[in-house]
């Protein structure tokens, strides 16, 4: 997974948060400067606003502190604080009344679902080709910011982050059954309004 942490960095954390959990402020100053640049890159992603992600992951970080007796040592840290944040983050598109046009209804359960399609074009890109990955990095952030909240952030918990099914269920809460279907469902949004472009490929 790319952002693995380094061997021995999760028993770092867990003391830190135990000193922080003692009243010891600057574990937790120790915890934020780890991984703000992190949060930041996460949030951005989902709120695509520099200032905005700058609030939100102060906020986050703030909610993190006021929560941190009970953190019970049952996950990573870094999974706690990513679950917190990332709900900061969907709390707050919603209250921008960010919504999705036309989305999938996940309820619905398809026996067919493949969870690993890829949501990009296929195909090697030939230096004449080169040129065009700005467009689809633009198109393709375009998609991903029209999609609901939920769906936005398995998407990037999946894709941007490299997170692992069972991670993306902690962080969010729910199912992988429910992570595999908001996958499923983000995915054919994306291929639909990228459809140019992957007949193209």
């Amino acid at each position: 997974m790319p952002n693995d942490p380094p061997p021995g960095a999760e028993t770092d954390d867990l003391e830190l948060v135990r000193r922080a959990q003692s009243g010891e402020t600057k574990a937790f100053d120790e915890l934020v400067t780890k991984y703000r640049s992190r949060v930041y890159a996460m949030i951005y992603q989902m709120v695509r606003n520099e200032q905005d992600a700058w609030d939100l992951a102060q906020d986050g970080f703030f909610k993190a502190w006021k929560s941190l007796d009970k953190f019970r040592f049952q996950s990573s840290f870094y999974t706690w604080l990513y679950r917190i944040v990332t709900n900061v983050s969907i709390d707050w598109l919603r209250k921008k009344q960010v919504r999705a046009e036309g989305e999938f209804d996940e309820s619905q359960v398809h026996p067919d679902i493949e969870p690993t399609a890829d949501i990009t074009p296929k195909g090697d890109v030939s230096p004449e080709r080169q040129l065009e990955r700005g467009e689809l990095r633009e198109r393709l952030d375009a998609a991903i910011a029209r999609l609901s909240p939920e769906h936005r952030q398995v998407i990037l918990l999946k894709e941007i982050d490299g997170l692992q099914y069972h991670e993306i269920a902690d962080v969010v809460g729910c199912s992988i059954g429910t992570v595999m279907s908001r996958l499923f469902y983000a995915r054919k949004k994306l291929q639909t309004m990228l459809r140019d472009l992957h007949e193209r490929a």
